[in-house]
């Protein structure tokens, strides 16, 4: 398995993942939200793990100006999970930032505790 950073040569095979998770996340590549999720990986740091040509897994993640790198999205092919993919990801992002933290945006809260993080804090919606 290989880390890259992700770039668009990348991109059908990113694609290819996320159709493959399911309706979950089909925010990101049904024809409303393709092209606005294409804006946010140019705009993101993003790393991908693959190897023969599938792309197993990626973390999406932001800068913000020193004061941290934020993870937005994480996702393991279903037929590769348990491999330590994931947290594999994680630790790229954390190596290529080693003067800032790294938090993690979650849904996931058990998957993220499972392998060793702390919770900090909340994120919460708002709606007004």
């Amino acid at each position: 398995m290989k880390i890259l950073r992700y770039s668009k040569k990348y991109e059908s095979l990113l694609f290819d993942l996320l159709a493959g998770e399911g309706p979950g996340w089909s925010v990101y590549y049904d024809s409303a939200g393709r092209e606005r999720y294409i804006r946010a990986l140019e705009t993101s740091i993003t790393y991908i793990a693959c190897d023969d040509g599938l792309v197993w897994g990626y973390v999406r993640c932001r800068a913000d100006d020193g004061f941290g790198i934020y993870i937005y999205d994480l996702l393991v092919r279903k037929s590769h999970r348990g491999r330590r993919i994931g947290k594999s990801l994680v630790q790229q992002v954390c190596r290529d930032f080693p003067d800032q933290r790294v938090y993690v945006m979650s849904d996931e809260d058990s998957y993220y505790e499972k392998i060793g993080y702390h919770r900090v804090g909340s994120i919460f919606s708002v709606n007004l």
